[in-house]
């Protein structure tokens, strides 16, 4: 299963090893599923952790070398996603999930994907970090 994480997930996972996000990378280190970012996401939770919690920035670095890093997305891409109601900064967010051909796109940001959640866009489903654990554990049989 492949999932593709938004930054605040990628940030949660570095601020915080026993967070949900931090377990996801632990359920993709045994090989129970494969996480996928863009270098658009990389950098935003990069420069989040570096502004909030600095000291957490080697750990950051230790969990991206565990992602499938994706191409940035292509403008009809893009297109399609600003047209499901997201703005400038989280339509590309969708788009590169979409172009990644991931299973999912796992991000806590209820407010800008709030509406897409259990929804499934060009055979990505958006799920909040919970839904996305659940759906990762059921696909290996627990």
């Amino acid at each position: 299963m492949r999932l593709f994480l938004d930054a605040n997930v990628l940030f949660s996972a570095a601020y915080l090893n026993e967070s949900r996000p931090g377990i996801l990378f632990r359920l993709a280190e045994a090989g129970l599923c494969e996480l996928l970012a863009s270098p658009y996401t990389i950098e935003e939770a990069r420069r989040n952790l570096a502004f909030k919690r600095k000291e957490r920035l080697p750990e950051f670095a230790r969990l991206t070398a565990v992602l499938t890093i994706c191409p940035e997305p292509h403008k009809e891409y893009i297109e399609w996603a600003a047209a499901h109601d997201l703005g400038p900064k989280d339509a590309p967010v969708l788009a590169e999930s979409a172009q990644a051909r991931a299973n999912l796109l796992v991000t806590g940001d209820r407010t800008d994907f709030g509406h897409l959640y259990r929804r499934t866009l060009r055979e990505v489903e958006m799920l909040p970090t919970a839904g996305a654990l659940d759906r990762v554990l059921s696909a290996a049989g627990y």
